[in-house]
Formats: structure tokens, sequence, C-alpha cells
């Protein structure tokens, strides 16, 4: 967090009050569609896959969530409605679960948090997401595969080829053939 922006040692201290330390097994759900999260977290370890699943049961993967970064369904928290889409574990990892009420409660008080949460969405979300957006319009499936290569190595490395190719909005057999042709 402080690569974004430093903060206090009591804001460190007011912030480590409103977290909860948590193991996840592999396959375990951290948030399920159509629940009333509570909390977010913070990955210190391990790998979490976002997706949603239409009426036949097809699962979409929108998102991945590495050691570093924040997982839960911000949409649901800020609206207190239900999640639209399912955060589980693909390896056994340990997260910081954050209470969102506490939290918001602490981002009115502490400017320094409020900093730190500017520059971690605006990096994280705004840049990315319209990034996203453009390359999914824009890029033909291989090269969205080779973008996610060079954008997300370690992830590729760790993610079973369905999910990525999910991810990607592609088969399997798709990107079967592009890695043969690439």
């Amino acid at each position: 967090m402080e690569s974004y922006s430093p903060l206090s040692d009591e804001t460190w201290s007011r912030l480590r009050s409103i977290c909860k330390f948590r193991t996840v097994d592999k396959h375990d759900i951290l948030y399920q569609t159509g629940e009333v999260p509570t909390s977010y977290s913070f990955v210190y370890s391990g790998l979490f896959r976002v997706f949603v699943t239409d009426e036949q049961g097809n699962e979409y993967n929108k998102n991945f969530f590495d050691e570093g970064t924040f997982p839960g369904s911000m949409a649901a928290l800020l609206n207190s409605s239900t999640s639209l889409f399912t955060i589980d574990a693909l390896e056994t990892s340990s997260v910081i679960e954050i209470d969102f009420i506490g939290y918001r409660k602490l981002l009115l008080e502490k400017h320094d948090l409020k900093l730190f949460q500017i520059y971690y969405l605006e990096k994280n979300w705004l840049l990315k997401k319209d990034a996203r957006e453009v390359e999914i319009v824009q890029e033909d499936a291989t090269q969205r595969y080779q973008r996610f290569l060079l954008e997300q190595p370690s992830l590729a490395k760790r993610l079973p080829q369905y999910h990525i190719a999910s991810h990607l909005g592609i088969t399997p057999t798709q990107l079967s053939r592009i890695r043969k042709n690439i």
C-alpha cells in the first residue's frame, strides 16, 4: 500500500483494527454471486478468479487477483446490493479481509488513506479498465493473448489454459491453436 501513498502509524493501527487474516483453500469461494458482501480482501499470497455464470452454466472469467491486489465486489459494496459475480481461490491463499463499513468510516477521517485510495483506483481500476475495454473491441484473439503474456507473465504461468481462454473471450481450442501458431 505504501507504494501508492504513505500512511501514518495511526492510520495503519486503525486499519489493522478492521482487518482479519484468513486462509482460503483452493476452490473455496471468497465472495459468492447473489450475496450482499460486507468486506473485500487484500491478497497476501495466492490467486483468485472473478467469474460470472450464464443461464446455461458457462463460466466467464472477468479478472484475476494475485498477491498485492484487492478482490471484492466493489459495486455491490458501494450499493449494498448482491454481487453479480463469484470470486474463488485457484490456489490455497492467504488474505486480509477488510470490513467495508469500517474502511469507509476510516477513509472519511484519514487524508493519507484517501490519497492511497485515489492513487490505487486510478492505476488499478480506471486505467486498466479502459485498456481492457479497448483491447476486447479492437484486438483479435492472438493480439489479446500476446498482450496478456506481456502484461501478466506470472499469471500466464500460474493459470490453467482454459481460465486464460475464458478471460480472453475465446475457447480453449482457439487458445491452443494460437499457442501453436506463436
